[in-house]
């Protein structure tokens, strides 16, 4: 019986004991823990980077705003100094325990129960694996159980994992100052240095940090002295200051392309490889930079710069902005919708002149004009608003005539017109022509500096058209043809010719280089945009300058504004070799020229073969449309109180053939309109019509006296 009992006593301790244990497993279960593979695929940095053609970093940007983290820097990347010093400091006996360290398990209780400050037992394979899972170290978990499950970890970590594969993740996946997790954002963000090209004095600052990350200098310093032994500590405590003074940037982040960064980088680790090439974008970045600066905020604050190559359609330079006096420094101006100004004249008349409509010869007239719209009169005006008569298609376009352009816009046709821009990609005319109206001829329409590029390119590409490449991977896109190849050659030379351009830019303009090169200016309604787009035969440059903000720009002009930015960038462009002009395309013939009347020097000439003419001249009155040209309709007048009323009379002109014409103003008959009557109008608004000889008007309009 006693045995038996004895027996009964043994088997039921044996299930208490087996119960205890049972439930002391449960309760000190660790996590599952992911290998280490695993855990190196699923990082994901916070940045992403943006490369030139040839894999030289341009910008980075960060996407993810949770944590600062780099690439997953491999432990052969890391300087040897710094494992050797962090394994020194926090785990010496690393290589050779499990997983837990039990003579500093033992040495923590010891100091416990002697009640001395205790030191930390905590291996690097228990903190990867409360890295791994953050339950195992939350906030307050020092008892006894939380450490039996860091430790059970500790153990399954080590039974998977290699002692490099965990050092290299508690590298990686440490905290260092801020926001910086792992060791590739601490050595850029602190020392401007790549993990592997740091120094034994850097490993001690970093290794310092570790227990305290938000340690002032003082603390840090006085650490990181008693890591290095003691000593004089007087270069470590410089050190330290220099490291947590004033954010320092990244130096190995140029920062050259921020707005493209912003456009292309998307996901938190993306590396996309651009067509820029980092000279031509420092070029660029600089000429604009100079000349926002000596324009001073006062006058422009904003710029962009676009380079291409024109064989391959790469875009070599991408500047939406440089900041300085910048009040919108994020916008993009490079991609940012702007009214286009004169830079669409270009492809109006390479369309007239494609119809057969123009020669580069033809005459023209700048003179008032008014147009009947739905919304009332338009009258339009050139930049200096003033009238320069008859002018070649030459002198209109190469000195930027607004009135001209209005009429070779009644040539075309505005819906005509549209659908050509259309076709040259312009994708911000997303209205019919008649939305746009006679002001289109002037550029109503807003465009972007990356499609102004794109669409002058195909001017010198004998007007073949094809979408810009950013990306190494974009496609080259087959080349459709927008404007025939005699019109665009005629175009970009007439865009090339400097002496055309002296009447009203002058001989020594920033337009003018010491090697064939094509360019338009243009300035938008109100000065709120100055362009500069032109082309040689290896690069097209597209500048902007102006005010994100949209308001007017003050005292720039179209040459003293985006005209000295892209001579700077052509000249650095072909500092090589300068621009060719292009070879002539059959198709086209050349003449000798005369104008009748001497209305323009005798030059060469080209014309569409089979259109050529050695004697040019306007047209004569028969064959004009008999109206009004002065006054124009719209305009007021003062009466002067110190000059007697009878000298305060206006003199009626008119255009065309007019025999037998009349005019009447307020129905009071002025006789023969041929005989350039002088009127009399006192206060108020008046009509004035042109009347044919069978009693039908033929032009009208009203203008005010005050």
């Amino acid at each position: 019986m006693p045995a038996f009992r004895g027996s009964h006593l043994w088997w039921g301790l044996a299930a208490v004991v087996f119960a205890a244990f049972t439930a002391l497993w449960f309760l000190t279960l660790p996590p599952p823990l992911p290998d280490y593979a695993t855990v190196k695929a699923r990082w994901r940095p916070s940045e992403a980077w943006l490369y030139d053609r040839d894999g030289r970093l341009l910008d980075s940007i960060r996407v993810d705003f949770a944590a600062r983290r780099l690439a997953w820097t491999p432990l052969d990347r890391i300087a040897p100094v710094v494992r050797d010093t962090l394994v020194a400091a926090e785990d010496r006996r690393f290589a050779a325990h499990g997983g837990v360290d039990w003579l500093a398990v033992a040495g923590a209780i010891r100091d416990r129960i002697e009640r001395r400050r205790a030191r930390g037992a905590s291996t690097l394979s228990m903190q990867v694996a409360a890295f791994l899972a953050p339950g195992l170290a939350a906030p307050g978990s020092r008892g006894w159980r939380e450490k039996a499950r860091q430790m059970r970890a500790a153990w399954a970590l080590e039974d998977r994992w290699s002692k490099d594969q965990i050092l290299e993740a508690y590298l990686n996946l440490a905290g260092y100052r801020g926001e910086a997790q792992g060791i590739g954002a601490a050595a850029l963000s602190l020392f401007g240095r790549t993990p592997d090209a740091l120094g034994r004095q850097e490993a001690l600052l970093l290794v310092a940090l570790l227990p305290d990350p938000r340690a002032g200098p003082g603390a840090l310093a006085r650490r990181a002295c008693v890591l290095a032994g003691g000593g004089d500590c007087t270069a470590l405590d410089a050190a330290a200051r220099d490291m947590l003074g004033p954010a320092r940037r990244l130096a190995l982040d140029p920062g050259l392309a921020p707005h493209l960064s912003i456009r292309l980088l998307t996901e938190p680790g993306m590396k996309v490889t651009t067509t820029l090439d980092t000279r031509v974008q420092r070029i660029a970045a600089q000429a604009l930079a100079r000349q926002l600066q000596g324009l001073g905020a006062e006058r422009a604050r904003d710029g962009a710069v676009v380079v291409v190559d024109n064989a391959s359609g790469d875009v070599l330079a991408y500047v939406g902005g440089v900041g300085g006096g910048s009040t919108a420094a994020q916008v993009d101006g490079a991609n940012s919708y702007r009214q286009a100004g004169s830079t669409l004249k270009p492809f109006l008349y390479a369309q007239a002149i494609e119809r057969g409509y123009l020669t580069p010869a033809s005459i023209l007239d700048d003179s008032p004009v008014q147009l009947d719209t739905a919304s009332g009169l338009y009258v339009p005006q050139n930049y200096d608003r003033d009238f320069k008569g008859p002018v070649s298609v030459r002198s209109a376009l190469a000195g930027s005539l607004n009135v001209p352009a209005v009429r070779t816009l009644l040539l075309a046709g505005v819906d005509a017109f549209r659908d050509r821009l259309w076709d040259t990609g312009y994708r911000g005319l997303t209205e019919d022509g008649q939305y746009y109206g006679f002001s289109l001829a002037l550029g109503s329409a807003e465009v972007t500096l990356l499609e102004q590029a794109a669409a002058y390119r195909a001017l010198v590409l004998a007007g073949r058209w094809s979408p810009l490449r950013i990306r190494e991977g974009d496609k080259h896109e087959r080349a459709r043809t927008v404007f025939s190849p005699q019109a665009s050659w005629m175009v970009a030379d007439m865009l090339a010719d400097p002496d055309a351009r002296a009447r009203a830019f002058g001989m020594d303009s920033a337009l003018r280089l010491p090697f064939w090169a094509a360019v338009k200016t243009g300035t938008s309604k109100a000065m709120r945009d100055n362009w500069c787009v032109g082309f040689s035969d290896r690069f097209t440059v597209a500048v902007w300058i102006g005010n994100l903000e949209g308001d007017s720009m003050r005292a720039v002009s179209g040459t003293s504004g985006a005209a000295p930015v892209w001579r700077d960038v052509m000249r650095a462009l072909h500092a090589e070799r300068p621009g060719l002009a292009p070879p002539r395309p059959s198709g086209i013939e050349q003449r000798v020229i005369r104008f009748a009347d001497g209305i323009e020097p005798p030059r060469r000439e080209y014309f569409l073969t089979g259109t050529g003419q050695a004697v040019i001249g306007g047209a004569p009155a028969a064959s004009r449309r008999p109206r009004i040209v002065s006054p124009v309709g719209g305009s007021v007048y003062a009466l002067d109180p110190d000059i007697p009323i009878e000298r305060q009379r206006m003199a009626v002109q008119v255009a065309g053939e007019v025999l037998g014409h009349r005019l009447t103003l307020d129905s009071r008959d002025l006789g023969d309109a041929g005989a350039r009557p002088l009127v009399l109008a006192g206060p108020g608004a008046h009509r004035l019509k042109l009347v044919d000889p069978g009693g039908k008007v033929v032009d009208s309009l009203i203008f005010t006296v005050r």
